[in-house]
């Protein structure tokens, strides 16, 4: 029988601190709540779906939500795309990937140069937008790459397009993710080119390479078991392209909801899985609550369509992988609880599941929806609690 379950990942949509926030130096941080409190923000069907009726969210919630609903705790020890991301889909991670706040070990770089056979410059945390301002020159005139991470578990390579094209860019790139194993294993190699003159502007070409997965996640049984496996968004590079049968790349968030609704309108059987990375790198990396507040407004329209197109036997889940709050002076990813939305014909309206303890009963909660075993995985399902008798 044709089943089809969308998860939709609202990249860094944090609905306040978890208890452990401390850790990270990120009491006090409550995305939603930023961005929610701007004139920018107008959502009404998150609303009536039951975003603001979820556990501690401070917005006046509505009488009758139409989605069941719960806060989703994160289980693993990080507050990153990649660790979010492999929990919702079943994995628990135990260890935090390694970060470098005062940049990569001295032998890191040396071997790194060595095989790329070229320099790099800068080598510290640095934000995206900032570190091509400010290296942006000296790497058009030497060629030198522009090497830079920041709290989060990764190496990233900035080079101007008219420098470094767009494939020697990725090869570096692999270059990098083949260096960077075991003890040094970030979770991502992200490359990001840039154009035009000074102050440059960065492309839409980034690329993730990303650690693949320690275990089967939700997409690889789903495509095991003879169903689609649909990556919209970055979610390919996440995985390290395994588990899927289709991808979809997107040049940001508007992109990707109308690849998502194409997608919907498709005669598909399985699983979509949809990221949407500008709240994340757009809006809460650069502490911009207006942009956030109305890119959020933008995908609740989308929403809309999304809502009419689902058909009887559809499962819509809508959540996120970690905070980034832009209210508050760090630029970096914060430690908080997500949304979770659980929306379809067959589903109950109004379930608050209360606080669960691992993003992780979202991916038991889909293999469960297509009768497959989520003993494998971590997680347990809610789908009994939400699914009509």
């Amino acid at each position: 029988m044709k089943k089809r379950a969308i998860i939709i990942v609202l990249d860094s949509v944090g609905i306040g601190e978890m208890p452990d926030a401390y850790r990270w130096n990120d009491e006090g941080s409550n995305t939603l709540k930023a961005i929610s409190s701007h004139p920018n923000f107008d959502c009404p069907n998150l609303k009536r779906l039951g975003l603001f009726n979820i556990d501690s969210v401070e917005n006046e919630g509505v009488r009758e939500p139409e989605a069941s609903f719960a806060r989703m705790s994160e289980a693993s020890n990080g507050k990153d795309t990649t660790i979010g991301h492999w929990e919702i889909a079943g994995i628990f991670s135990p260890r935090p990937l390694p970060t470098y706040p005062n940049g990569f070990p001295e032998e890191i770089i040396k071997e790194f140069e060595k095989r790329a056979g070229v320099g790099t410059l800068c080598n510290l945390p640095y934000s995206g937008t900032d570190v091509i301002r400010d290296y942006g020159k000296e790497h058009v005139e030497t060629g030198k790459l522009i090497v830079y991470t920041s709290a989060d578990s990764v190496f990233q390579i900035a080079a101007h397009e008219d420098v470094v094209p767009i494939e020697k860019l990725y090869e570096y790139c692999q270059i990098a993710r083949d260096l960077l194993q075991g003890e040094h294993g970030v979770g991502r190699v992200i490359a990001r080119p840039f154009e035009g003159e000074h102050p440059y502007k960065r492309t839409s070409r980034r690329h993730d390479f990303s650690l693949p997965p320690a275990s089967d996640t939700v997409p690889l049984i789903i495509k095991n078991a003879g169903y689609d496996s649909i990556s919209i968004g970055k979610i390919f590079d996440i995985f390290a392209a395994v588990g899927f049968t289709e991808s979809m790349p997107t040049a940001g968030n508007n992109d990707g909801m109308e690849k998502t609704i194409a997608t919907l309108k498709r005669d598909f059987n399985g699983l979509c899985f949809v990221n949407l990375v500008d709240f994340d790198s757009s809006y809460g990396h650069r502490n911009d609550i207006s942009g956030y507040a109305a890119a959020m407004s933008e995908f609740d329209k989308h929403l809309g369509t999304v809502l009419d197109l689902l058909q009887d036997d559809d499962l819509l889940i809508i959540t996120a992988d970690h905070g980034c709050d832009p209210s508050t002076p760090s630029t970096d990813h914060s430690r908080e609880y997500t949304p979770m939305l659980a929306y379809g014909k067959n589903i109950k309206s109004g379930v608050n599941l209360g606080t669960r303890q691992t993003f992780a009963d979202i991916g038991a909660t889909v293999l469960d929806w297509f009768g497959l075993s989520y003993e494998d995985v971590y997680g347990s399902s809610f789908l009994k609690e939400i699914l009509n008798d």
